[in-house]
């Protein structure tokens, strides 16, 4: 219910811390589950006090039970152990303080983890989060890695030295974290954030060494799980061994079965890549030649062909002919050059033959009047008329003797 309060009538701190107490204990008895990360039995002591706490926001509560409670389960419980509470909230008003009265305590066995975990990749995997095509592809050749890891770790150790081995200019942007234990989660969360928010880190690692299904818990924590789901930076896990599989290997971009392997597949080898520009030189050598040799041979079949080995010689051919034709031409020229020749000299004696100059030539002579008419009848002509008279080697003028009209 909520109080009439103001500033000139406030409630009493006792007041308070009463009412906070009644609402507490309206709340009743609740099953809890986390992780205990204190424990404290004192010897003689009847009553165990515990921290139970929240690995994946960083919450806890103080737990209080008597000690036959926890003795019940004292030989499979110790710090570190999940376990699932049956406790009633209780409100200590002097010290305004919230705990927990645990009147039953189980251990959360591996295969509850199990099944918990089963059904929280199953809820993770329906949303899409570990969908290939969301998959981001890893840099060719990483100039700054990001690794989230342990302090002094075999893990870390193992993935700087394999990285810096095959490739020795490769630089590391390291954040050491808890890997195990109630601060895991938020520590690995903040430390991947973190990498990711720097422009120039080209990938992130997140390795940790093998362990038992408890200690990787931290890395199927669906808080981890969102939070690299939400990286733009491709991000590669590289968690336990071989067999272990935490929800991180499913969202991650790439899996690594060990740290080792993580800086494999993130680095190129410096070896390998010299012997594959090598072996890619030589191929693209073979390539070359392989296309000279085979336009050399393509040349050598060109050339040997008649029309380049003797290009003159297409031409020499025509030219016999083009002479045997002109020879040709010219004898059937001449031939009818001859024949015309003869017919013309025959034409020509005929014509002679029957030429009036022909018959002149015999001593025969054309009379001819003024007007160019031939004579050829006396009656034609009077007396006294001028004529000409034309014989073979010219014409002379006559007249008409007028005795001859008699």
């Amino acid at each position: 219910m909520a109080l009439n309060t103001s500033a000139e009538t406030p409630l009493p701190v006792g007041e308070v811390s009463r009412l906070i107490g009644g609402w507490i204990d309206r709340l009743g008895a609740v099953w809890v589950e986390g992780q205990i990360t204190q424990l404290s039995r004192r010897p003689g002591a009847g009553v165990v006090f515990l921290t139970l706490r929240d690995p994946s926001y960083d919450i806890s509560v103080s737990v209080t039970c008597y000690r036959q409670v926890f003795d019940a389960v004292a030989d499979v419980v110790s710090e570190g152990a999940r376990v699932v509470v049956l406790a009633k909230p209780e409100w200590y008003a002097p010290r305004g303080q919230l705990s927990l009265r645990a009147a039953e305590i189980k251990p959360v066995g591996v295969g509850e983890l199990l099944a918990r975990l089963e059904q929280l990749k199953k809820a993770l995997a329906a949303e899409g989060l570990f969908a290939p095509e969301r998959k981001k592809p890893l840099p060719f050749l990483p100039q700054l890695i990001g690794l989230v890891c342990g302090r002094a770790s075999a893990a870390e150790r193992d993935v700087l030295e394999n990285a810096r081995h095959r490739w020795p200019a490769v630089r590391f942007e390291v954040r050491n974290v808890a890997v195990q234990g109630v601060h895991a989660v938020p520590q690995v969360v903040q430390a991947v954030k973190d990498l990711d928010a720097i422009d120039d880190v080209d990938v992130i690692i997140v390795a940790r060494g093998g362990g038992s299904v408890e200690d990787l818990l931290p890395f199927s924590d669906e808080q981890l799980v969102r939070a690299v789901a939400a990286c733009r930076t491709p991000v590669v896990s590289a968690i336990g061994h071989e067999p272990d599989n935490p929800l991180l290997d499913h969202v991650a971009d790439v899996r690594a079965s060990t740290p080792t392997d993580a800086a494999k597949k993130v680095v190129p080898d410096v070896g390998e890549e010299y012997e594959r520009v090598r072996l890619l030189r030589d191929r693209a050598r073979r390539c070359v030649e392989a296309f000279i040799e085979r336009e050399e041979r393509g040349l050598a079949h060109a050339l040997a062909r008649p029309s380049i080995e003797d290009p003159h010689r297409m031409i020499d051919e025509r030219a016999d002919h083009v002479a045997s034709l002109t020879d040709r031409g010219r004898r059937t020229l001449g031939h009818l050059l001859d024949r015309a020749d003869s017919e013309l000299t025959h034409t020509h004696a005929r014509v002679v033959g029957l030429s009036p100059a022909a018959t002149l030539q015999r001593g025969y002579a054309v009379l001819q009047k003024a007007d160019g008419h031939v004579v050829r009848d006396p009656g034609e002509v009077t007396a006294d008329e001028a004529l000409r008279a034309r014989v073979a080697e010219g014409e002379f003028s006559v007249r008409v003797d007028a005795r001859s009209d008699a």
